[in-house]
């Protein structure tokens, strides 16, 4: 029966981009100079950051990385392009007592600008939020131009990734697919512009670093190596809170970033130190150290505690990193975002030192969940 004009499909763009699958998709290198997440079980989200940058996102598990990095672009679209890792002096610093949330400040070596993010999981959804200021010196205001940049690795992988430019409302955003997961990019500032490119060939860094200028607006770039890019409109503030939400469908991470982002970034903030404050309750060595070490002692057995995954608890990874990732790709992935035996043990043993038996106990049932299923392999390790 005839039901009127068929609707347009959502994933096939007035104006795909040309040239895919893109270059050969690499991660970033395994040294971290942070890693983090909400302590709640609600936000399934872990973040790395290198060179000032946000580097591998981990969802719904944590050994699940989702992106290759998240970036800022800057340029004045005449003279130069800087990106953040590249050409900028970052100064890292952690935000709060003992919570692993932090403060980056990427700083223009001439002066002309400064990048000041704040990085935390939000502490009840599964949204990655960066509170930004970008400060520009009075004689560059009104000249510099700021893009944002995102490299999805979807599902473990640089291939085989989809992004679409979205509009809802008359808003832009950005999202990402492969197969059941999904991202969705935004700011309470909105975008002036949106694209979607294969890497190397006419993604938004490609786009930038040719002429100063973002020339290429695509809508679509499917199954390939690629890139998401918006302009940040700073018409009305240079101040303001990306997110990045992520899901199981387009509709769910949608809805999880525009409902992060319609909280309060300070309110986010209180609730998520809050949360990691609320775990030196249980550490029993917390009140016979000297008040100038405990908070790097908070902050140590936070770290510990950030490497247990969520879905399955007491799943205690390696670590949050991909060794020379920079030379790694789908086939030869390599990560230390694995659950061993070992590392799992030297974990839940620091941990029950300080006085927490809560997680090493989750171990130990995962332990032995894992020793019926393979075998007994494990039998009487913990004896």
């Amino acid at each position: 029966m005839y039901g009127g004009p068929e609707k347009p499909n959502p994933m096939i763009g007035k104006n795909p981009a040309p040239g895919g699958p893109g270059i050969v998709p690499r991660w970033t290198r395994g040294a971290k100079d942070a890693v983090g997440t909400a302590y709640s079980v609600s936000s399934r989200v872990w973040y790395t950051m290198s060179s000032g940058v946000i580097t591998e996102v981990y969802y719904p598990t944590i050994d699940t990385p989702q992106i290759r990095d998240l970036q800022f672009l800057v340029t004045d679209g005449e003279t130069f392009f800087h990106d953040e890792r590249r050409h900028m002096v970052t100064h890292l610093d952690c935000f709060g007592a003992f919570g692993l949330g932090f403060k980056v400040t990427n700083t223009d070596p001439d002066g002309r600008y400064s990048i000041e993010k704040v990085v935390i999981g939000d502490p009840h959804l599964s949204c990655l939020l960066v509170h930004t200021n970008f400060n520009v010196a009075p004689e560059w205001q009104g000249r510099l131009q700021l893009f944002v940049l995102c490299a999805p690795h979807m599902q473990i992988g640089g291939y085989h990734n989809n992004g679409l430019v979205m509009k809802e409302r008359g808003r832009r955003f950005l999202t990402a697919y492969r197969e059941d997961a999904f991202l969705a990019i935004a700011a309470t500032a909105h975008f002036c512009k949106a694209s979607c490119g294969y890497v190397g060939v006419n993604d938004g860094w490609t786009d930038l670093a040719h002429n100063f200028e973002m020339n290429w607006e695509y809508d679509v770039a499917l199954d390939g190596n690629i890139a998401l890019t918006a302009e940040i409109d700073l018409s009305r503030g240079t101040e303001f809170t990306l997110g990045v939400g992520f899901g199981h469908s387009g509709h769910h991470a949608g809805a999880t970033l525009f409902q992060s982002l319609s909280i309060p970034f300070d309110l986010a903030l209180k609730n998520f130190l809050d949360q990691w404050q609320r775990t030196n309750k249980r550490l029993a060595l917390k009140d016979k150290l000297d008040r100038r070490d405990s908070s790097l002692f908070a902050r140590s057995v936070n770290l510990l505690l950030a490497h247990e995954d969520k879905v399955y608890p007491g799943a205690m990874i390696a670590s949050l990193s991909i060794p020379w990732g920079e030379d790694r790709g789908d086939d030869d992935l390599g990560g230390y975002h694995l659950v061993w035996t070992r590392d799992l043990v030297n974990a839940a043993t620091a941990l029950l030192a300080v006085g927490d038996t809560a997680t090493p106990l989750r171990a130990l049932i995962y332990l032995a969940i894992t020793q019926r299923e393979d075998g007994g392999f494990y039998q009487n390790f913990w004896i």
